[in-house]
């Protein structure tokens, strides 16, 4: 027998050792027969995807968060260049200060307006008090003068102090109209400045959303998938700058056939296994049934092309689970999903729960 004949007789008996090595090593660690009750289903596991993106157009200043990293609720990811906004800021905090002085003015004109108006007030009871003598003497000059007990020149000097008295009365009440109008004015410009006041405030108060919001943070515990954008580039509004993923919400998703979709009820239990760990069993519940089938044939006129449709469902991972071996999570990862379609039996010993220490 030929070298290049004896060569490829040991090749290809090699390869079929290492083939049937590995058929019994996946055959051991996959569960045996399972019972009738039980029905499994391939699938992935997935997580909500979270995208970290800017809320208006601006400069990255830096990037704190590396793929891959865990990061916790709250925690700074990224941050926007703020320096437009904090200009912007201590220019609303100047027209503060400038419009809260406009309000005390307008006060202080107020209080001044009122002491004027009681100045005029004084001064209206002080002319009511000379027209009322004026009045006086000048009817006990007129009676006086039909009696010729006096001369007519009294008489006509009284009645032009009368007339004189009067006239300063008028005055005097028109001084008092023309107070209480710039009173009137004052309370107008204190309303307005006030406006100003709250309409600045406001303003402070939207930079201040602003800028909170150039600091990019976790909204929850999960883990950073990549990142899309970096450093110092410049992003429109609603730029994405990480991808994020929530390690609180992972799922396995599968499809089984018509007649295990319609038993299957939300909240049911599952058992979830990995092909990357095949030692461990995770438990898990259903927590979506898809009402409408995803592979559907273009004529169901037969039993048999009914029961090639596929429903969609999710197994979902506990949260309190999750957090426990939060390092462990890792979105894609292909496996077996396991229903129990009669609550009522018992998991097999295969398919009882085995998780990392």
């Amino acid at each position: 027998m030929t070298k290049p004949k004896r060569n490829w007789i040991f090749f290809v008996a090699t390869g079929i050792c290492l083939g049937v090595v590995v058929y019994f090593t996946w055959s051991y660690l996959q569960p045996p027969g399972l019972p009738k009750n039980i029905i499994s289903g391939n699938g992935r596991i997935e997580a909500v995807e979270i995208g970290i993106a800017t809320k208006t157009a601006g400069r990255i200043k830096e990037i704190l968060a590396n793929e891959g990293d865990f990061v916790v609720a709250g925690q700074v990811l990224a941050r926007m260049d703020d320096a437009t906004l904090l200009a912007q800021q201590r220019e609303a905090q100047a027209a503060l200060q400038q419009a809260i002085s406009h309000v005390d003015i307008a006060r202080s004109q107020i209080i001044q307006r009122k002491s004027e108006k009681a100045a005029a007030r004084a001064i209206i009871a002080q002319h009511e008090a000379k027209v009322s003598a004026a009045r006086t003497r000048l009817t006990r000059s007129q009676n006086l003068l039909q009696e010729k007990a006096v001369s007519k020149q009294v008489f006509e000097d009284d009645q032009a102090n009368f007339l004189a008295a009067e006239a300063m009365l008028r005055a005097a009440q028109a001084d008092l109209a023309a107070v209480e109008a710039s009173i009137v004015t004052a309370e107008a410009q204190l309303e307005g400045s006030g406006s100003n006041v709250e309409a600045v405030r406001a303003t402070l108060a939207r930079i201040q959303v602003e800028l909170d919001d150039s600091t990019l943070k976790a909204p929850c515990d999960g883990r950073v998938q990549y990142r899309v954008a970096q450093s110092s580039e410049v992003l429109g509004a609603g730029g994405m700058v990480l991808n994020f993923i929530d390690l609180s919400d992972v799922f396995m998703t599968f499809f089984l056939p018509t007649e295990v979709a319609g038993k299957l009820a939300v909240g049911s239990e599952a058992r979830l296994v990995l092909d990357a760990a095949p030692q461990y069993i995770i438990p898990a519940h259903i927590s979506f049934v898809a009402t409408v089938a995803q592979f559907t044939p273009k004529t169901v006129e037969t039993a048999s092309e009914r029961q090639k449709l596929m429903f969609r469902v999710k197994a979902r991972i506990s949260p309190k689970l999750l957090k426990k071996h939060t390092t462990y999570v890792k979105t894609g990862l292909p496996g077996m999903a396991y229903v129990r379609l009669d609550p009522r039996l018992e998991w097999p010993e295969t398919l009882q729960v085995k998780l990392p220490q």
